[in-house]
């Protein structure tokens, strides 16, 4: 048993240190898919978010509709309704079909995150742009939005991290990212344990990166708040 154990973390050793470039080629495509997914997420879910906040009930309706569709089906679902609908009507890469997934996605649970953030600023914020003679528009863009941005940012890193994860399910439409090559390496040398185990060395290490990023941003909007 002791020399199957070490064996075994010698040869997960190995895998680590000699697949190091075609994983690096990975966690690149994987932070490239988690990068556009989000940064479309967030101007879906901020737009969403509005809607649902509005005082016109059709469109919190189609706000509510969205979000109950999201919660209701599965990811890979959505991601393969986004590669197979979208490819009847003009081609698109796998990469987009899944950045486009993921964000349709993210974007839904954005939209309570804003929602809940905006709705916690004071009523008498809103009382004051309006005093100084701003418009509901220009209130809300001036004054409620940094704010409620800043209170967002916990909960919207941890949609990050949970969007550079689900970005795993990109494997299932034949992007090479970090799962995807942790699979076909598992196939080719009938050892899936060992290269599972290096894929998530590198999903822990994305994920400690992106967290370190968010808390520095954190910290540089408290400060940037307080003065």
């Amino acid at each position: 048993m002791y020399l199957q154990f070490i064996s075994f973390w010698g040869g997960f050793w190995e895998a680590l240190v000699n697949s190091r470039e075609l994983f690096f080629e990975a966690s690149q495509l994987t932070l490239a898919l988690t990068a556009v997914s989000i940064f479309i997420a967030i101007f879906v879910g901020l737009f969403f978010a509005l809607l649902k906040i509005s005082n016109i009930k059709p469109l919190e309706w189609v706000a509510n509709a969205y979000i109950y569709i999201v919660r209701g089906t599965p990811l890979i679902v959505q991601i393969f309704v986004f590669y197979y609908g979208l490819t009847n009507v003009w081609m698109i890469s796998g990469f987009w079909s899944v950045s486009l997934g993921l964000a349709f996605h993210n974007g839904a649970y954005i939209a309570e995150i804003f929602r809940g953030s905006i709705q916690s600023i004071g009523k008498g914020q809103t009382e004051a742009g309006r005093s100084l003679g701003m418009s509901q528009a220009l209130t809300m863009r001036r004054i409620i939005l940094p704010q409620a941005f800043r209170r967002a940012l916990p909960p919207l890193g941890n949609q990050f991290i949970i969007g550079l994860k689900d970005s795993s399910l990109a494997a299932f439409i034949g992007v090479s990212e970090i799962f995807a090559v942790a699979t076909t390496q598992g196939a080719n040398t009938f050892d899936y344990m060992t290269w599972l185990l290096v894929s998530a060395v590198y999903y822990l290490i994305l994920v400690f990166l992106l967290t370190l990023v968010v808390s520095l941003i954190e910290k540089k909007m408290a400060v940037s708040g307080d003065e």
